[in-house]
């Protein structure tokens, strides 16, 4: 056993849920078998505590477009924690990564920071009652943790499956909360109208995009809807921010929400989220109660600050979406090598794939437990950052196809694929950990 695993086995009776976030659980790669804990990274290297060094196709969980330890945006931080992270006064980088945000969003006017895309999402849901003045909220996607999101599962019915994980239970939200917030479907234009017309809505709250390329005619209908109905549009960008060009994804299709969120990328993987507005709404919350103290810490405003300009220099979101569509195309090659059906989603940068197969989770797993042995960490989906080049993708591809040779020979014959699985099939839903 490696010594990441026997750490993961110590933490998990320590330690609510095994770590702090539930995609970064060993369960939900390889359980018993992956490394767990790193020692060091850089560029798309990963040390595990073994000191055995992985090619890392995953990018922590999307943070990272620029590689991990960048060594520019390394220098500048390492400077500003030499001068003092947090004092009585505040620091200037606040200002001047506001003044960078609102540059690149000309529409919007005043912003407000976090530290994690669940605390930005709630803030944003809290400005956006408070200018509307309803407790309504429509939602498609994914939007964190908070009691406000997870009351969607408080009506007995399992309604967040389509929009993050099947089995989500809403322990410990107040039941109050529970005819307060309604999903729809991305895409489905009736659905939401429906939602609208009957429920005290005053708050559309969604993803830009959802597993693939924004949909421009459903979006420009839900802006509409919005403005006609005096309702507040949000577009959580944590994750689609800065992956398709310098800012949000909806600047490049020229749709403009009344809040936008951003988060992972806009640090490179130090804390830093940002909630954006027009400043007739987010005024709006000037009577409300929005405050932390490490909300006001240098680094994470420094890091923002830096992250920018490095993106600016190397025009990051054009490398990673060249190179996104070049593995997308021989991820598509691979299978059609192979004769597998693959089922292909996610924007450019976000390469995501899955067998259209009864038996995906477990080939999932496989291709895991594989490719590890071959020191890759590596899923079924791939952020890719400045470092997946091209010399990095065809590498990737080659020691990949063996995998998808033995994947298609199980299929084909109806393989019980768990004999090949040395532990258990990944987790592709939230289960306890914890008894």
């Amino acid at each position: 056993m490696n010594k990441g695993q026997k750490l993961y086995i110590s933490a998990k009776k320590i330690i609510l849920g095994g770590n702090m976030l539930l995609s970064k659980r060993p369960e939900m790669f390889l359980p018993g078998l992956w490394p767990a804990y790193f020692s060091k990274a850089e560029g798309i290297n990963v040390w595990d505590l073994n000191k055995i060094k992985y090619t890392d196709m995953t990018c922590a969980v999307g943070q990272n477009i620029l590689g991990y330890s960048n060594k520019k945006l390394n220098s500048k931080i390492i400077k500003i924690i030499k001068m003092g992270n947090m004092t009585t006064l505040n620091c200037p980088e606040e200002v001047e990564l506001t003044k960078e945000l609102l540059l690149l969003h000309p529409w919007a006017q005043m912003a407000k920071f976090a530290r994690s895309g669940g605390e930005a999402n709630a803030i944003a849901v809290r400005i956006a009652r408070a200018a509307s003045k309803k407790d309504g909220v429509a939602i498609c996607g994914y939007h964190g943790w908070h009691d406000w999101y997870l009351s969607v599962n408080l009506r007995g019915k399992d309604k967040l499956s389509k929009h993050l994980l099947k089995g989500l239970e809403p322990a410990g939200v107040p039941k109050s909360l529970k005819d307060s917030v309604y999903p729809f479907t991305y895409g489905n234009y009736e659905e939401l109208l429906k939602i609208v017309n009957n429920k005290n809505i005053g708050t559309i709250k969604m993803e830009v995009s959802r597993g693939n390329l924004p949909d421009t005619t459903f979006l420009k209908k839900v802006r509409k809807l919005a403005t006609k109905k005096k309702i507040i549009l949000i577009f959580d960008e944590c994750t689609s921010g800065f992956r398709q060009c310098l800012g949000g994804l909806h600047m490049k299709y020229k749709i403009y929400p009344d809040i936008a969120m951003f988060g992972k990328a806009l640090g490179n993987g130090f804390a830093i989220t940002s909630v954006i507005g027009k400043k007739s709404i987010m005024q709006k919350a000037g009577n409300s109660f929005i405050s932390s103290t490490f909300w006001t810490e240098r680094i994470g405003f420094a890091a923002g600050i830096g992250t920018l300009k490095i993106m600016k220099q190397k025009k990051s979101w054009e490398t990673i979406i060249k190179n996104g569509k070049y593995f997308n195309l021989m991820i598509k090659n691979l299978a059609s090598k192979h004769d597998l059906n693959l089922q292909i989603s996610g924007i450019e940068s976000i390469a995501a794939f899955n067998f259209i197969s009864k038996k995906n989770i477990a080939y999932k797993t496989f291709i895991t437990q594989e490719m590890l042995k071959k020191k890759y960490l590596a899923s079924n989906l791939i952020y890719l950052s400045i470092y997946h080049t091209k010399k990095i993708i065809d590498k990737y591809i080659k020691d990949l196809d063996p995998v998808f040779k033995k994947i298609s020979f199980f299929e084909k014959n109806n393989t019980n694929i768990k004999k090949f699985i040395k532990n258990k099939v990944c987790h592709q839903t939230f289960q306890r950990l914890n008894s």
